[in-house]
């Protein structure tokens, strides 16, 4: 029993240490869902998430995080008409996501309207975690949680091109300076000042260093760290790979608009050619043997998670 002077020092969230939401696996309300063409689509999801549901099983039993339930909810937003909260994963489609959010939400007609800009520092989206404490549970345990995740090389070496290889007034000065002057030798003064012109081994380095010169960013961060997907029981699990007909086969189950469809535009960067398998492979290539395999390491948990093949 807590004297009343312990239960008033006490921080209330101090309780929700070391949550653990066990993912139970609750069968997917498809009544909304019309015609019969998503039986593909829906059988490929209903193994994905017998897939992670057993593989969180397993992990769970060794391995409980211990971490405030404010933290595990910071990248996921929340759309309350339709009752959609939606886990956040950079560079797997989420801008077009927060887009269509928008305009579930009735902030937008259409998604084909809204800028990046508009999108990323608009702020016309409320995270979960911006919620009292019986907010974020009502909403944990009634809404329809959704996840999209990506081959996690594939994920990183788009982030890498599209923050390193572009001019950015972000990036650059604050990662790319960084990463310069830790790791190449014999750096010019140009290439320090400015940030510019970071290698993607230079970046890997930087990467997997326990002792980084600036910390981690959301764009190649684990998905196990963005989105805990053991600890939070998401309903759907979407991939990259498959990402128009996977969105478009979940905006049914949530009885979105029949004319809303997930966008098909790319992002940024439109000319650019998609970072592919092959893509990838090119810059593997700069790696050396043990570079690759410790980058495999970092992301072992999301090859594991989500089922992809090791590269």
């Amino acid at each position: 029993q807590l004297s009343d002077q312990q239960k008033m020092s006490e921080s209330p969230l101090s309780r929700f240490r070391g949550v653990y939401l066990p993912p139970a696996l609750h069968p997917l309300n498809k009544t909304l869902v019309k015609g019969g063409k998503w039986k593909d689509v829906d059988s490929a999801q209903e193994k994905r998430r017998s897939f992670l549901h057993d593989f969180c099983k397993k992990y769970n039993s060794r391995k409980k995080l211990r971490t405030h339930l404010v933290h595990l909810v910071s990248r996921i937003y929340v759309e309350d008409r339709h009752k959609v909260l939606y886990c956040e994963v950079p560079k797997a489609g989420c801008s077009n996501w927060k887009r269509v959010l928008m305009v579930l939400n009735g902030l937008a007609a259409s998604a084909h309207n809204i800028s990046h800009d508009d999108v990323h520092y608009g702020k016309h989206l409320r995270k979960l975690d911006s919620y009292d404490l019986k907010g974020i549970y009502t909403r944990l345990n009634t809404y329809t949680k959704t996840i999209f995740v990506r081959d996690p090389m594939e994920r990183l070496v788009s982030a890498f091109r599209d923050k390193f290889e572009h001019p950015n007034s972000y990036y650059h000065p604050v990662f790319g300076r960084a990463i310069i002057k830790k790791y190449r030798h014999n750096a010019n003064e140009e290439a320090l000042k400015t940030g510019s012109g970071v290698k993607f081994k230079e970046f890997i380095q930087y990467l997997l260093d326990s002792h980084r010169p600036v910390g981690m960013d959301i764009h190649w961060e684990q998905v196990s760290k963005l989105c805990y997907p053991c600890l939070i029981n998401y309903d759907f699990i979407g991939k990259f790979e498959t990402l128009e007909e996977d969105a478009n086969y979940f905006l049914q189950l949530v009885g979105a608009p029949a004319e809303l469809k997930f966008p098909k535009f790319k992002d940024r960067h439109s000319s650019d050619e998609r970072t592919s398998a092959e893509v990838v492979r090119q810059y593997l290539k700069e790696l050396s043997k043990e570079e690759r395999q410790l980058t495999y390491d970092f992301y072992y948990l999301d090859y594991l998670m989500f089922n992809y093949t090791s590269p």
